[in-house]
């Protein structure tokens, strides 16, 4: 089965995270496919995560298809613009790729490479966009394409923002990605219920399927490390000091999630 078949079957939908890798060695991406294949129903291929240099999303997903893996292929705008972005989404269709979750991309500041010259042609609505053209049979200069795409475009928002504005914002721009052709939603990772909740009531309506991001917690730095370094997630302090207290805190870890 297929995300794009699970979701229209309103099928339960589990979906994991595959990262490339910093080099050539690909036996950790193998080991991977193996252990999750018929475990999951989709697996997200990063692209350049935290911005720091790796194996590219593109070549990783079709790794994990060959494997039976079906790959959510990140794509991000940080590092090309809408020429290369176009290109590499036509090569991923000929790989038979369909599911592509756009994303604008973190500053390269914040990696491995930090003098990089970011690109940002196209945010994540921009791109959505121009995979619904690309869908349609046409470049976003208007040229017909001789053979269209058949992706399935997802996007991502951010329930836990730590403000009322930011919350709104990112309602906003949920329906923005949702009109530009977003087929389903990926959260950041999910640790206060009460929030993700009041998130889904108020996005009920919106018609798009919503898939909540889990991150188990291994210890008390971790879960302190992503409440001060990644944004929109943000992990109760009665959870830490569960965390806290536990013997084992794999299990427990494991629990909250």
């Amino acid at each position: 089965m297929t995300l794009r078949s699970a979701i229209e079957n309103k099928e339960f939908i589990i979906t994991c995270e595959v990262g490339p890798v910093k080099g050539t060695n690909i036996e950790e991406i193998e080991e991977s496919c193996e252990v999750l294949k018929g475990k999951v129903t989709a697996a997200n291929i990063t692209d350049q995560q935290s911005s720091a240099m790796r194996l590219g999303s593109l070549v990783t997903s079709h790794l994990a298809k060959e494997r039976g893996i079906d790959p959510i292929y990140q794509v991000t705008c940080r590092d090309r613009n809408r020429i290369a972005l176009q290109s590499d989404l036509l090569s991923a269709s000929v790989l038979g790729i369909e599911n592509v979750l756009a994303l604008t991309g973190d500053l390269p500041s914040l990696g491995d490479h930090p003098h990089a010259k970011p690109v940002f042609d196209l945010d994540s609505v921009g791109l959505l966009g121009a995979i619904e053209t690309l869908n349609s049979g046409f470049d976003m200069a208007g040229n017909e394409l001789n053979g269209k795409t058949n992706f399935f475009p997802g996007a991502v928002v951010n329930p836990g923002a730590d403000t009322e504005a930011s919350y709104e914002m990112q309602i906003r721009k949920m329906e923005k990605k949702i009109r530009a052709g977003a087929k389903f939603i990926q959260t950041q990772a999910i640790y206060d219920v009460d929030l993700f909740d009041r998130f889904m009531k108020r996005v009920a309506g919106f018609g798009v399927p919503v898939l909540a991001g889990v991150i188990p917690l291994k210890s008390v730095g971790m879960a302190r490390y992503m409440n001060k370094s990644v944004a929109g997630v943000f992990v109760p302090e009665d959870l830490i000091q569960k965390l806290k207290n536990s013997e084992d805190k794999t299990a427990m870890g494991i629990q909250i999630a």
